[in-house]
């Protein structure tokens, strides 16, 4: 089974690429946690902002497998806490599916990408940098996995 991480935006700040890295390498090679960057569509003068989502949903949905879970990120989701998290991945892991996280632009995921979601998860009501998200969401699934195998990285 693999962690999916499939955002829109290439050419991270090297501090986004180092957070990520951090986490992702702290998985346990059972648990892999991959990221998939998709290419923001470019936003010139006047933009078509829904074409252009739906341009870059179809990339984003062209990346999920039909089995695979979907967890679209929305502020409009559903909050979990990092223990709901951490009961999720046990159950994700019991499936045995993939399972692929979904990080839209900055203008959010198109129709087609909640559609296709199984669950909508809201990090914070917080809006939050694309960036950040990635190191957030990288830090969450390494400390819910944590949770699961009673890592001393958790001490809530």
């Amino acid at each position: 089974m693999k962690l999916r991480l499939i955002c829109v935006g290439q050419k991270m700040p090297d501090w986004v690429s180092t957070g990520y890295n951090e986490y992702a390498r702290r998985m346990p090679p059972e648990l892999p946690l991959e990221l998939t960057e998709i290419a923001m569509a470019h936003r010139g003068k006047n933009p078509d902002i829904p074409r252009l989502m739906q341009r870059e949903s179809d990339a984003i949905l062209a990346s999920v497998a039909p089995r695979d879970q979907v967890i679209a990120l929305e502020v409009g989701g559903r909050p979990w806490s990092t223990e709901k998290l951490a009961s999720q991945l046990e159950s994700w892991q019991q499936d045995g599916q993939d399972v692929c996280f979904l990080v839209g632009g900055p203008d959010g995921l198109a129709d087609a990408c909640r559609q296709r979601a199984d669950q909508q998860w809201s990090l914070s009501p917080l809006t939050l940098p694309h960036p950040l998200v990635r190191i957030v969401l990288a830090e969450q699934l390494y400390r819910a996995w944590s949770i699961t195998r009673n890592h001393p990285y958790h001490r809530a």
